[in-house]
């Protein structure tokens, strides 16, 4: 970042406020941050390498993959609207910002797509079947920061490999968020991912602030959320996910040798994840998914109609092994995988007898929870042996959590089918019985701050704590801002 050429103009103000008057109330705009020269808006820009900035409130259209050289920067600024065309790519070799703001965000999209609400099926959708591609970042891309940004109708197969050293990355690859580096940072804050054929990240090494975010319609008939792997280090909190695929947060060591995976995963929402998995029922989750020799902490999650609760891998299936990893370890940043005061709602049978994942097609070892709602700890007893099947009917439609416009109990069915936020509201109304019940206790859940970078060009807005209120959203106006 010593080599950036980096223009901010605000110094200027400096001079001016030492020759106002005292008492003048003359308003001065700031002038946005802005790096290297600005880039033209004026023609499709053609395949090649980009830096620069892409200047505020301007529409882009794009003819082909967009490359970011190592010791290069690319600048988004606020309310700029990229129209990726021919399944073009973002491909980060150096630094990406993308700087939107709540009153003015960033968006890319494929311009032939439009999003629709209500009933959502595969084959009849749009949204899971790839527009533009995704933005991939290799091994030499050193930071990328992603605020108050659209990403929608990503996920077009990828044609050719962009780097070398990339982490079980192929050509056909469909995913909207890519990363591997082991020393790089990657930060996602406030914004939105909308539709993809397959997982909507693969997250390989690094360090990962992935917070306050709204996911809807990712996997078409299958594929993951926020799939992190490698040596991934980081927090998923106060996301929104609705209709996914399969599990909305996931972490497994595979991928590389360099360290294991370990997420803190507090305050997320999840409504109608993991009925689009074509895979064998109980492979893997519609929520959370904790794997391959992965570490975590999994607590205040709101799950609203998901087909598994959390789920903590316990063994082999087909070619590999699920094995999560639950020892301790002092040397590790998440000492020992850990979870509790997660809340779960369900509209039917299969949905609650599956609050604890059981040994369906694989073992599993998620022990029920005297802190969860409801408690399963004493809804299952002393003698029940994680994995084994309970009947769960007397939990169906039994803590409605209240959301502030969302219907439940739900219809039949619709949630495999109500897949995007539409004109609903999660927040959640006084008197929900999630208010409050969450824990803020740092010796069980806590927020990994070290090696993230607070800065409001290149680094977090803020690493929210968790919060008491269980979910994404908190009633004293933090966590989730959409």
């Amino acid at each position: 970042m010593k080599k950036l050429q980096i223009i901010f103009l605000g110094l200027s103000l400096l001079g001016l406020a030492a020759c106002s008057k005292k008492g003048d109330k003359a308003v001065v705009s700031v002038p946005l941050f802005q790096v290297g020269k600005p880039i033209s808006n004026t023609g499709t820009l053609p395949a090649g390498n980009y830096k620069g900035t892409m200047l505020a409130n301007q529409t882009y259209t794009v003819g082909g993959d967009i490359t970011i050289n190592a010791g290069d920067t690319l600048l988004i600024q606020k309310g700029v609207k990229i129209n990726m065309t021919n399944g073009a790519n973002i491909i980060v070799n150096g630094i990406l910002v993308s700087e939107g703001t709540k009153d003015a965000p960033v968006t890319i999209t494929d311009p032939r797509r439009t999003k629709t609400t209500g009933t959502s099926v595969v084959g009849q959708d749009s949204a899971y079947v790839g527009g533009w591609g995704g933005i991939y970042c290799g091994p030499t891309s050193k930071l990328v920061v992603i605020k108050w940004t659209h990403l929608d109708f990503g996920g077009a197969a990828l044609k050719a490999l962009p780097f070398t050293g990339a982490n079980s990355l192929k050509v056909g690859a469909q995913y909207i968020l890519y990363f591997t580096n082991p020393s790089g940072v990657f930060i996602l804050e406030d914004s939105w991912l909308y539709g993809s054929p397959d997982d909507a990240t693969r997250f390989y090494g690094g360090t990962y602030n992935i917070m306050r975010n709204t996911m809807e319609k990712c996997g078409s008939n299958g594929g993951d959320g926020f799939n992190a792997k490698g040596s991934s280090v980081g927090n998923m909190a106060y996301n929104l996910v609705i209709g996914g695929a399969t599990n909305g947060t996931k972490t497994a060591s595979d991928g590389t040798t360099a360290g294991e995976c370990q997420f803190t995963m507090y305050n997320n929402t999840y409504v109608n994840d993991g009925f689009r998995n074509n895979g064998v029922f109980g492979a893997r989750s519609g929520s959370v998914e904790i794997e391959n020799n992965s570490r975590a902490l999994v607590y205040n999650n709101l799950m609203v109609n998901c087909e598994f609760g959390v789920r903590i891998a316990g063994g082999p299936g087909g070619a590999k092994v699920y094995l999560a990893d639950t020892t301790f370890s002092n040397s590790s940043t998440i000492h020992q995988t850990a979870y509790g005061y997660n809340f779960y709602y369900g509209d039917n049978a299969a949905i609650t007898g599956q609050f604890v994942p059981t040994n369906v097609a694989q073992p599993v070892v998620t022990h029920p929870q005297a802190t969860d709602i409801p408690n399963m700890a004493s809804f299952l007893g002393a003698t029940y042996t994680f994995g084994q099947v309970y009947d769960g009917t007397s939990l169906v439609g039994k803590n409605n959590p209240m959301f502030s416009n969302f219907p439940l109990p739900a219809a039949s069915g619709s949630w495999i089918t109500q897949c995007s936020v539409d004109g609903f509201n999660f927040h959640l109304q006084a008197g929900s019985p999630a208010i409050g019940k969450g824990t803020t206790d740092p010796t069980k859940v806590f927020a990994i701050t070290a090696g993230i970078p607070i800065d409001p060009n290149f680094g977090s807005s803020g690493i929210t704590g968790p919060g008491k209120d269980i979910g994404c959203y908190q009633t004293d106006g933090t966590g989730n801002q959409h």
